[in-house]
């Protein structure tokens, strides 16, 4: 019999050695692990899905829970730079010891099942939350929904945030089919809430079709502000008043209303105070999703990295006031609808510095520059770099101190610049005479 891995990174190594595909869509070897393992929830379970907005949301119930009195455990992806990111237990990350034995349980359970990277790490991360003692526990989907791994789970209350084109090779070409996949998650007779104000007909199709406790934005609950406080109101509750949510962007009164909207759902198990609700969003922290990093010059980190995540993030760059230039460090996968995930941004970024990502599902830093080009239809000032760290140490020096340096795309783009720290590093305008290079 072979030795166990005996360290996470030996563990995620072999996870990947386990299954030819990266990406193989199905739920039977999963709930057949899941059977073996005797994995089962004992409190609610709030299951997010959807195409952006789901990690914010996951954030927003996480910080609202604890806020109100409540152990809350959470699951999330992907991560920016350590795996064990993806599992929070209290508000902070899971310490790499205590995931191991979950991992050995895994691979003990699986026999002869071949379970992909994916599965295997969100089983393990499962069984890891299904253990300790908490009051709620927070799932987000992974890029599909009936046949994610974390579907394995029947959801207290299921969510499902804005909808938009993406991972249209396994999930269908349309809204609306990505629709019905993202529906999956939904359970007959339990709370299903929709959180994109224009959902697909077949999401809410599907939901009726079996039975379930639909909940829509702007019918079942809704939201109302102006550019110093919010409201919410839904089928039997009110808050009045609130603080916008500490995530910045304009979706995210989305996002807080959809968690509003859940807690509604699950109020006999998990009752609100107003001062929880008014504590979450104060407190609520995600890394890189428009992320603003204070210095000079000024530093925005975002995740987004399809057409309708872009367009909300041009509209959030283009309302944070005058910038004299605007620098963008992007890296992107080559599945992705490049020429619309360009185009909002061509009329904000001054200069472009293209990177290479450590995948090989990753567009080159060439190819991002030719895209830009032809998204743009003229010869744009684009510069390829190695590596996300690379770019932004290059466009550091070229900005003035009150220019703007955007870093987005992937998840390894944002992670990459995050990886070693952001570099305190000035420009040559701010050296000292005679001064060399900054370190």
């Amino acid at each position: 019999m072979s030795t166990l891995p005996s360290t996470l990174d030996d563990w995620l190594a072999h996870c990947e050695r386990l299954h030819p595909k990266t990406i193989d869509m199905t739920l039977d070897r999963v709930v057949a692990v899941r059977d073996r393992l005797g994995l089962r929830f004992d409190v609610p379970v709030i299951s997010v899905g959807g195409t952006n907005g789901k990690g914010s949301t996951c954030a927003l119930i996480e910080s609202i829970g604890l806020q109100a009195g409540y152990r809350v455990g959470l699951y999330s992806k992907p991560h920016l730079v350590r795996f064990e990111e993806r599992c929070r237990l209290n508000g902070a990350m899971v310490a790499t010891d205590d995931l191991l034995p979950h991992f050995a349980a895994v691979e003990a359970a699986r026999g002869d099942t071949t379970l992909t990277w994916f599965e295997f790490t969100t089983l393990a991360i499962m069984r890891c939350l299904s253990q300790a003692e908490l009051d709620l526990v927070v799932l987000e989907v992974g890029m599909g929904g009936r046949l994610d791994a974390v579907n394995a789970v029947d959801a207290d209350c299921a969510v499902v945030t804005g909808i938009a084109l993406d991972h249209t090779e396994y999930l269908g070409p349309d809204r609306e089919a990505i629709g019905r996949e993202k529906a999956g998650i939904f359970r007959t007779g339990r709370p299903a809430v929709v959180g994109d104000p224009q959902p697909p007909q077949s999401l809410l199709d599907h939901a009726r079709e079996i039975g379930a406790d639909l909940r829509l934005q702007g019918r079942d609950f809704r939201f109302f502000g102006d550019r110093q406080q919010w409201s919410w109101i839904g089928r039997g509750r009110r808050y009045n008043s609130l603080a916008y949510p500490a995530l910045r962007g304009a979706n995210q009164l989305l996002n807080a209303s959809a968690a509003l909207a859940a807690f509604e759902a699950l109020q006999d198990r998990l009752p609100l105070t107003a001062q929880g609700v008014r504590n979450g969003l104060a407190f609520v922290d995600l890394p890189g999703r428009f992320q603003i990093v204070p210095g000079q010059p000024t530093l925005v980190l975002d995740v987004a990295h399809n057409p309708q995540a872009v367009a909300a993030l041009a509209l959030n760059l283009d309302q944070m006031g005058f910038f004299p230039r605007t620098h963008a460090v992007f890296g992107a996968m080559q599945d992705k609808d490049l020429a619309g995930v360009l185009q909002p941004l061509l009329p904000l970024v001054d200069a472009w510095y293209t990177c290479d990502l450590p995948t090989p599902r990753a567009a080159t830093a060439d190819d991002l520059a030719r895209h830009l080009a032809d998204a743009a239809g003229r010869p744009v000032s684009a510069q390829p770099f190695s590596d996300p760290r690379a770019a932004l140490e290059s466009a550091l020096v070229a900005a003035d101190p009150a220019d703007r340096i955007l870093v987005f795309g992937s998840f390894y783009t944002v992670g990459g610049v995050l990886r070693d720290g952001l570099p305190v590093r000035p420009g040559p305008h701010l050296a000292a005479p005679g001064a060399g290079p900054a370190a």
